[in-house]
């Protein structure tokens, strides 16, 4: 697990269980390019309004990009708002193509997501915990 996955699952783990978790690998080493940052993961159990302090953590950091957190599925998904207004939401097959796409002609693009993701995830860090 790279460093910003281990930070982010520590952020996140602040607010409950988490059973599941995905950040891709910054850098693709394959086809030698950065990667677009997105980042999803379920709770086991929600608490109360968790989801409006999560929303609000990730607008707060001043970001180069404008970000989401897209909750209509099962899993929670942090990703910026060009990518889901390009793949047409979460659910269009075209997701990952426009992932694809992305990292292959707008590496400034992922470069700015990159950094972006860590305020975000800092952030989300530093909130405090809601009481129960």
């Amino acid at each position: 697990m790279s460093t910003r996955s281990t930070q982010a699952v520590q952020a996140l783990s602040r607010f409950g269980e988490l059973a599941w978790f995905k950040l891709p690998a910054e850098y693709n080493h394959v086809f030698n390019y950065y990667q677009v940052p997105y980042m999803g993961w379920r709770y086991k159990s929600i608490r109360q309004g968790l989801e409006e302090v999560i929303e609000d953590a990730v607008k707060e950091p001043a970001t180069q990009l404008e970000w989401i957190l897209d909750r209509t599925r099962r899993n929670w998904i942090l990703l910026p708002r060009r990518v889901h207004q390009e793949a047409g939401g979460l659910a269009d097959p075209s997701f990952s193509e426009t992932i694809h796409s992305i990292n292959t002609n707008d590496q400034e693009f992922c470069l700015k997501a990159l950094s972006d993701i860590d305020l975000i995830i800092e952030r989300i860090n530093q909130i405090s915990i809601p009481k129960d």
